[in-house]
């Protein structure tokens, strides 16, 4: 067999990998997202899914507009059947965001600051600071003190839930910025990404998943319904156009002569009747 040949033949042995794979469910936590759809991916197994992160626009979640710099990243921890189930390993703003805050005659204070949860999640954070104007060296080390001092006590004293609701509704951001000020008015203050480092207690909270797809499975439904039902009543309506349009027909006299003859034969074809002759012969087999 020539070499062309042979490389032909086991192209076509080959396992095409892309109808191995299947579509998989992408579901947030339980806690606090009842499981809520986020996207699809594909895979050849589940194990493959096992680690992959997924990131989507926080707008995306809860319908805030004003978070569309803000990207959530959740990581696949298990699959059940055809869902992907992930946890929350923390956030970052885009960097063109970030850009847009840092200008001239104003001073950027940034830091690193590690956090143990109440329920023993070890979390790591990355405030920034914008203030109006330029400040001394001085001034920066001073609000990165208060900051820090915020945020480990915020997070020594929230379970790791509560503390994702404070980073993204931004309570936390306003805590600092109260703090702050006081050695130095800022124009921004934000919580430039946080990461997940290691997990503690997992308290779960929330609709299971099997509650979850009996409920979509119930809305599904509910749909499906109304739509029939609404196809069910218009057609009713259509009927009942129709034979008032025939009642109305028949109680009042037609004038055929304005009609053209192609409609005439038509009618006469309806009614069983024969189509020759003249426009005034099909007038009158339609008057009989």
């Amino acid at each position: 067999m020539a070499k062309g040949a042979r490389a032909r033949a086991a192209a076509r042995k080959q396992r095409d990998k892309w109808k191995a794979k299947r579509w998989y469910t992408i579901r947030a936590p339980r806690t606090p997202w009842s499981f809520r759809v986020i996207g699809e991916t594909l895979a050849e197994e589940p194990e493959q899914l096992i680690g992959r992160n997924y990131e989507v626009i926080q707008n995306e979640l809860d319908g805030d507009f004003s978070k569309m710099h803000v990207k959530v990243v959740f990581r696949v921890v298990d699959v059940l059947g055809n869902d992907a189930i992930t946890e929350f390993v923390g956030h970052e703003l885009l960097k063109d965001h970030v850009r847009r805050q840092v200008r001239r005659d104003r001073g950027k204070i940034d830091d690193t600051i590690d956090v143990v949860t109440e329920d023993g999640y070890y979390v790591r954070f990355k405030p920034l600071m914008i203030s109006r104007a330029r400040i001394k060296s001085s001034q920066k080390q001073q609000m990165r003190t208060l900051a820090r001092e915020v945020i480990l006590t915020t997070g020594a004293t929230s379970t790791w839930f509560s503390l994702q609701a404070s980073m993204l509704d931004g309570t936390l951001e306003t805590k600092i910025k109260d703090a702050v000020s006081k050695i130095q008015p800022v124009r921004t203050v934000v919580i430039r990404r946080t990461q997940l480092i290691q997990a503690g207690v997992l308290v779960e909270d929330g609709p299971t998943l099997d509650e979850i797809h009996a409920q979509e499975k119930e809305e599904n439904d509910a749909a499906t319904s109304k739509f029939d039902e609404s196809d069910v009543e218009d057609s009713d309506d259509l009927v009942s156009d129709i034979e008032d349009s025939e009642e109305s027909s028949d109680d009042e006299d037609v004038d055929y002569s304005s009609m053209t003859v192609a409609q005439l034969k038509e009618l006469l074809k309806a009614a069983g009747k024969p189509v020759s002759g003249k426009k005034s012969d099909l007038i009158d087999r339609l008057n009989e």
